[in-house]
């Protein structure tokens, strides 16, 4: 199903801290941060993080290369929430390997070069369908070749019972879900890629509606 809703609250600084106080606390987050860092290559010298937040991921990925890779790669983390970027500037404040950008992911990427890596983590459910797609083409052209887009996803259940299922397990109902999220299947979102020109794509890790999708350029 095509998601059309423009609705987002994610400019939203209490939405945001709301957010930031209990990320920590998802279930089996660390798990798939955990199989998103197995993929990550200790040659890549340029990543790029799409609706970094507070810099969670980003960091997770800088420490893995900075125990298995050398020198530092240069990092470009990006959001649009202020409450978000202000986390993540105060995170990086002493790695100068790492540029903090302002865009908004509805909007095409800005120029930003090209890169070895690009992950997001729960971000890009935020997008409408359409907007989805688009955003993984432009993620395919600024790949170098052999790049490697990893997404930590929240992606849509297969049944209506299953999603009520996922939101008693984070405490949410039908009416206190947050309305920005516009989750779409994995199978859908896996045939995207390929079609794409994306290569090796796979879901490489899933519990219920959170998703490891990942592909590579050729």
């Amino acid at each position: 199903m095509t998601k059309t809703s423009s609705v987002n609250l994610w400019n939203s600084a209490d939405h945001a801290e709301e957010y930031l106080g209990r990320a920590a606390g998802i279930p089996h987050r660390t798990e798939g941060e955990a199989a998103l860092l197995e993929l990550i290559p200790t040659t890549t010298r340029r990543i790029l993080d799409l609706g970094t937040g507070d810099g969670r991921l980003l960091a997770l990925v800088k420490s893995f290369l900075g125990a298995n890779a050398a020198p530092q790669p240069e990092s470009i983390a990006l959001d649009f929430s202020p409450a978000m970027l202000e986390a993540a500037r105060k995170r990086f404040a002493d790695d100068s390997s790492v540029t903090v950008v302002r865009h908004n992911l509805d909007q095409a990427l800005p120029p930003l070069g090209h890169f070895d890596a690009v992950v997001s983590s729960f971000a890009i459910h935020h997008l409408i369908d359409e907007r989805k797609r688009a955003l993984y083409t432009e993620i395919f052209a600024l790949l170098n070749p052999g790049g490697l887009f990893c997404n930590l996803e929240h992606v849509a259940s297969p049944t209506p019972r299953l999603h009520e299922e996922m939101l008693q397990l984070l405490g949410k109902t039908q009416e206190t879900d947050d309305p920005s999220n516009k989750l779409l299947d994995v199978e859908t979102q896996l045939r995207w890629l390929r079609e794409i020109g994306f290569t090796d794509v796979d879901c490489h890790w899933k519990w219920r509606e959170f998703a490891l999708l990942a592909g590579r350029k050729p």
